[in-house]
């Protein structure tokens, strides 16, 4: 019962843990001309799936880009290789509309 009390308050002090992907995969985050780029395959089964986030840095505000697609790997080292190169792709041919309705997050 206190667990809930100190998680509950925590989540008002600014003590929230550290969130990693839903699968558990770390990998470094990855810079890309003015964005960041990090890869957080999801777990399915004994597959990874592709599935990432672009985040961009205007003025105070940082902007997230979320993106999922349906490619599976059987490695999370191969699912993060290709997670960097998909969101190198979708920066590469959005290029300044990615951000350019200032909307602090969504999917692309």
């Amino acid at each position: 019962m206190a667990s809930i009390f100190s998680s509950i308050l925590s989540m008002f002090s600014g003590g929230a843990k550290p969130t990693t992907s839903a699968s558990g995969v770390v990998s470094d985050p990855q810079l890309y001309g003015d964005c960041t780029i990090y890869a957080e395959p999801q777990k399915e089964g004994s597959q990874y799936r592709l599935a990432g986030r672009i985040e961009k840095v205007v003025g105070e505000d940082v902007l997230v880009r979320n993106f999922i697609r349906a490619d599976m790997f059987s490695s999370s080292d191969d699912a993060i290789e290709c997670t960097v190169r998909k969101a190198q792709q979708i920066i590469d041919q959005n290029g300044p509309s990615l951000f350019a309705d200032g909307a602090k997050t969504r999917q692309v």
